[in-house]
């Protein structure tokens, strides 16, 4: 059984990445967004929520499990 469990999770990955980069957050595997404005956007985890604080904020990418945002960064907020 530890070796199917092993390949499972290989192949489908549930654990939130988040990617910062200069003016982008790349986050994988959220479960919804709470808030989204210019100043603010609240991503949901599984157990927590993430939130960025900034000025020009978008969503560039948004899939089902995938979420890109650009902006400036004024704050950085994981609970």
């Amino acid at each position: 059984m530890n070796i199917i469990n092993g390949i499972k999770s290989y192949i489908k990955e549930d654990d939130v990445k988040i990617t910062i980069i200069k003016n982008k957050i790349n986050i994988i595997n959220y479960t919804d967004i709470g808030h989204f404005d210019n100043n603010k956007i609240v991503v949901k985890l599984y157990d927590s929520n993430f939130t960025i604080k900034g000025q020009d904020l978008v969503v560039s990418k948004l899939l089902n499990d995938e979420i890109l945002i650009t902006g400036i960064f004024d704050s950085i907020e994981f609970r």
